[in-house]
C-alpha cells in the first residue's frame, strides 16, 4: 500500500515566500509581543484609551497589527493584498469586519458594502473564490434570539416588520451571489441564534445549490455537540431534495460565552467537554464530507495541521484531485501561512479570510486576534517560532 500523502507544514521557505525581509522582521516583532500576555493586556487598554481621547495613533496601528491581520480600510486598499496572495495561488475572501451600531441604518449600510464584495468576487473569481457575511451584520441579534426562542408568531407587529427586513436583506445577498455565480459563506454565530440562521441558509441552498454548482454555504462549528448531527441531517435533506450542501467547517469561536450563558440559564453546555473531543468531531466531519462529496462542497476553515493532512490523505484515498473545486482550505490573514502557502504550492485550493474596514471599526476584530493568539495553546508561539526559523534560514542562506 502506498503511503498516505502528507504536506510538510514545517517548510518555512514556501510559507513565507511572499514576505520580504523587512516584512518578516516586522511580523516577527509583532508575534514576539503577542507572546507576552501582560503586554497584550496593557497594549489593548492603551490603544482603546488613546483612540477614545483622540490621540493620533492610527498610523502606528495601521503599520503594525492592522497590516498583519487586515487587507485595508476599504476594498480598493485590499487590492494589493488580493494580488499578492494570488501570485502564490492563494485566494482572498473579503470579510467586511466593521461591527456597526444595532440599527436599521447600519444594517442597510452593511448590506450595501457586502453587495460590493459580491460584485468584486464576480469580477475576479480566480482571485476571490468566496464572499462572506454574518447575519448579525444585517439584523438584530436580540431579534434573532427572540425568533429562535419563541417563534415568529410571537413577535409584535413592529418586531415582525424588522425581522422581515432582515430576511429580505439575507435573501437579497444570496440572490445577488447566485445570479453572479459567486460562492457565499454565511458565518456561524452563537447557539441561541444559530438555528434560525441554519433554517434561513438551508432555504437558500434549496434555491441555488445544484450538483454541478454549490453557491450557498452554511458554517458548522464543530466544537458544538450538535454540529455533526446537524451536518448529517442537512446532507440527508439535500439528498432527498436533489440539491447540494455547502459547508464551511470550523472549530468555533464563542466557547467562553456559550458556557457562561448555559450555566446562567441552567441548560446543558452546548460545547464539547474537551479540545480533543472537538478535534475528533472536526475530523469526523471532514471524513463525512469527503465520503459524501457528490452531495456536498466543503471549505475546511482550520489552523490545525493534523486536520489538513487528514483531508489531504482522504482526498488522495478517494481519488479526488487537489484542485477539485468542491474542496477548499481557508485560514485567516496573518495566521498559519505555513498551512496556506504549502497547501497552495502542492496544488490544493486555498483562500485567506481578508478582513477590512476603517481602523476604528475593525479594532474589536484586532483585539480578538491579539487575545486569540495569546489564549490559543501555542498559537502565537507557533507563529513566532515559524517566523524565527525562516529568519534564521534566510541568514544562513
Amino acid at each position: 500500500m502506498s503511503p498516505k500523502r502528507r504536506i510538510d507544514f514545517s517548510d518555512t521557505e514556501t510559507a513565507f515566500k511572499n514576505q520580504s525581509n523587512s516584512q518578516l522582521n516586522l511580523n516577527y516583532s509583532i508575534f514576539m509581543a503577542m507572546n507576552q500576555n501582560w503586554l497584550v493586556n496593557i497594549g489593548t487598554f492603551l490603544i482603546k484609551w488613546f483612540l477614545k481621547i483622540g490621540l493620533p495613533i492610527k498610523f502606528i496601528i495601521k503599520r503594525t497589527i492592522f497590516q498583519l491581520f487586515c487587507g485595508g480600510e476599504d476594498i480598493q486598499e485590499c487590492e494589493k493584498t488580493i494580488d499578492k496572495l494570488h501570485r502564490y495561488k492563494v485566494g482572498t475572501i473579503l470579510d467586511y469586519s466593521v461591527e456597526g451600531e444595532d440599527d436599521e441604518k447600519s444594517f442597510d449600510e452593511t448590506k450595501a458594502e457586502l453587495m460590493k464584495t459580491i460584485e468584486m468576487a464576480s469580477l475576479y473569481p480566480e482571485k476571490i473564490p468566496f464572499s462572506v457575511f454574518k447575519v448579525t451584520g444585517i439584523g438584530s441579534r436580540e431579534l434573532l434570539a427572540e425568533v429562535q426562542e419563541d417563534g415568529i408568531d410571537c413577535l409584535s407587529p413592529e418586531k415582525l416588520s424588522a425581522y422581515q427586513r432582515l430576511v429580505k436583506r439575507f435573501q437579497t445577498l444570496c440572490k445577488s451571489a447566485a445570479d453572479k455565480g459567486v460562492r457565499l459563506f454565511i458565518d456561524a454565530e452563537e447557539t441561541w441564534i444559530q438555528d434560525v440562521i441554519d433554517e434561513l441558509t438551508l432555504e437558500e441552498m434549496k434555491k441555488y445549490n445544484t450538483p454541478g454548482k454549490t453557491l450557498i454555504y452554511n458554517t458548522y462549528q464543530m466544537y458544538r455537540t450538535a454540529s455533526y448531527g446537524n451536518l448529517e441531517a442537512h446532507i440527508r435533506t439535500a439528498k432527498a431534495g436533489g440539491f447540494t450542501i455547502g459547508a464551511k467547517l470550523v472549530r468555533g469561536a464563542y466557547m467562553e460565552k456559550e458556557r457562561k450563558r448555559a450555566e446562567e440559564k441552567g441548560y446543558a453546555d452546548p460545547i464539547n467537554p474537551t479540545k480533543q473531543a472537538s478535534d475528533e468531531e472536526y475530523d469526523e466531519a471532514v471524513a463525512l464530507s469527503v465520503s459524501e462529496i457528490d452531495y456536498i462542497s466543503v471549505c475546511l476553515g482550520t489552523h490545525n495541521e493534523d486536520s489538513c493532512n487528514l483531508a489531504v490523505a482522504l482526498l488522495d484515498e478517494n481519488g479526488i484531485a487537489p484542485s477539485d473545486s468542491r474542496v477548499f482550505f481557508a485560514q485567516l490573514l496573518g495566521m498559519s501561512d505555513n498551512i496556506s502557502f504549502n497547501l497552495a504550492a502542492a496544488g490544493y485550493n486555498v483562500a485567506k479570510y481578508v478582513p477590512y474596514g476603517p481602523i476604528e471599526s475593525v479594532m474589536p476584530y484586532l483585539f480578538r486576534r491579539a487575545d486569540e493568539n495569546t489564549s490559543i495553546a501555542g498559537q502565537s508561539s507557533r507563529e513566532y517560532l515559524l517566523i524565527k526559523k525562516e529568519r534564521e534560514r534566510r541568514k544562513s542562506a
